[in-house]
């Protein structure tokens, strides 16, 4: 089949990965947090030294300010250590199931431990779209319906 055949083969840089974003881990919370919100990303890179230290996401910020935490502390108090990523070689299907299998919107693409870009959900399903659009258009919003009346002319 095609579909598993590309997933398989093709690398995760047809994916349309994004450029990795980063920040130093004595950034605060709230400097991450504007740094989010102007280059409308859900997730940040802490690195030092070249190397990934951690990431901060958008769900980070939201528990953080539910709970009423302290913003004005450094990012790496707050992020999450050691997150899972893939090579720039890895297949988009392990992308995929690394990315459902952990419940991520986004996966840092490490050469050793220096990011080189971000995976995203939306790279991938435009990944999907491009290669299976067959596939993608004719799917009903919910597949276990019949299709209704067409609407339109």
């Amino acid at each position: 089949m095609d579909f598993e055949l590309s997933l398989q083969s093709e690398t995760v840089q047809s994916a349309y990965p994004q450029p990795p974003r980063e920040v130093p881990p004595d950034w605060s919370v709230s400097r991450v947090i504007r740094k989010m919100r102007e280059e409308k990303t859900g997730m940040l890179l802490v690195v030092e030294g070249g190397r990934l230290r951690g990431v901060f996401t958008e769900r980070d910020a939201v528990q953080m300010l539910a709970s009423g935490a302290d913003l004005n502390g450094p990012v790496a108090a707050s992020m999450t250590p050691a997150p899972v990523g893939v090579g720039p070689r890895a297949a988009v299907g392990e992308a995929i199931e690394k990315m459902a299998r952990g419940g991520y919107r986004h996966l840092p693409v490490l050469d050793g431990q220096t990011p080189v870009g971000i995976v995203a959900t939306k790279g991938v399903v435009h990944y999907l779209v491009d290669h299976f659009p067959d596939t993608i258009y004719n799917l009903p919003p919910d597949p276990s319906e019949p299709a209704g009346d067409r609407e339109g002319a």
